[in-house]
């Protein structure tokens, strides 16, 4: 039982505790006969708990190739009312065309890494596991090793900065470079304690390679670009009062949901005889905002689930308004 919401854990990964889950299954608002999205399918936690508590259907999206065959019995379990797909939910509005669907009645984003893929050492994901330094949710395209052994050192910087807000990315970048040259990175640990040689653990305890992934990662995937393009894609499919719910976990996911979602409810300003309305001014306000504040876990959440404890859930509810960008 977590937050009032129980889990079917014959058929999901009991390993796997999905975060926020009441908050977040309150936030949808779920109704019978409707359609919703899971962006980020995981171990099929959202998912199921939507389908028992609804009689809906649920399109679930996940990049990572190994998923579909892992959520094979959840989709039989639910007999035809679980769609599981491969892809980007940053391509919301192309898969949901393929599969002959108009609009939906709610969205849940559960952002970054799965804890499957953290848990694989051969995925590359963790610095606290060694394995091959590759990073790819897909399972395609430039690996975390392709970026540290090929990338200049100033880009290697700016990706640790950016994506890290790493105050010592300059000292790593520099770290990597001169140790590339001697044996190139191939290994998650050498990466790992080439970081730790040049940057402290913090007074938190915080391992000094956390950023340096972190931002690796975010990069290999584009993760913040598929958030930018995921939101758009979520205002133009949510049919009039869907819900979208969105759980991040570092303050750059956060930022951007926030700022989405104040940008597209603030209130239109009243008219004033100094200059005309703006025509269409309100269609250009698309949701309304429903928690001011994030959400974060209850303390017993992030005792019996510590990776919880950086969670933060904002919803917001689509308006009967057209929405602002159609692009």
């Amino acid at each position: 039982m977590l937050s009032g919401v129980e889990i079917n854990n014959t058929i999901t990964n009991p390993d796997h505790i999905p975060v926020l889950l009441g908050e977040v299954i309150k936030g949808l608002d779920l109704k019978d006969g409707g359609i919703y999205i899971d962006g980020t399918f995981g171990a099929g936690g959202y998912s199921v708990a939507i389908l028992e508590k609804k009689k809906c259907n649920v399109i679930a999206i996940d990049r990572d190739p190994e998923v579909l065959e892992k959520g094979k019995n959840i989709v039989e379990a639910f007999r035809g009312r679980l769609k599981l797909v491969q892809g980007r939910f940053g391509d919301l509005q192309e898969i949901l065309r393929r599969e002959g669907v108009n609009s939906v009645d709610g969205i849940v984003l559960d952002l970054g890494i799965s804890s499957m893929q953290v848990d694989d050492r051969l995925r590359g994901f963790s610095f606290l596991r060694d394995g091959p330094l590759d990073m790819r949710m897909e399972k395609a395209g430039m690996s975390a090793a392709d970026a540290i052994n090929t990338l200049s050192e100033t880009d290697l910087s700016d990706i640790i900065s950016r994506y890290g807000e790493e105050r010592h990315a300059s000292r790593v970048a520099k770290a990597i470079v001169k140790n590339r040259k001697v044996r190139p990175f191939m290994r998650t640990i050498h990466l790992a304690d080439t970081i730790r040689s040049e940057v402290r653990r913090s007074r938190a305890g915080i391992d000094p390679a956390t950023r340096t992934f972190q931002a690796l990662r975010i990069y290999i995937n584009d993760e913040l670009g598929e958030l930018e393009r995921g939101l758009i894609g979520a205002e133009n499919v949510l049919s009039a009062n869907g819900r979208l719910v969105a759980v991040s976990f570092h303050s750059l996911e956060d930022r951007i949901v926030k700022s989405f979602i104040r940008d597209r409810s603030k209130r239109a300003p009243g008219p004033s005889r100094h200059k005309p309305i703006l025509e269409d001014l309100e269609k250009k306000i698309s949701f309304k905002m429903i928690n001011m504040r994030a959400l974060t876990p209850s303390r017993r959440e992030i005792i019996s689930n510590p990776r919880s404890r950086s969670a933060r859930l904002r919803i917001a509810e689509k308006l009967l308004t057209k929405p602002k960008n159609l692009n």
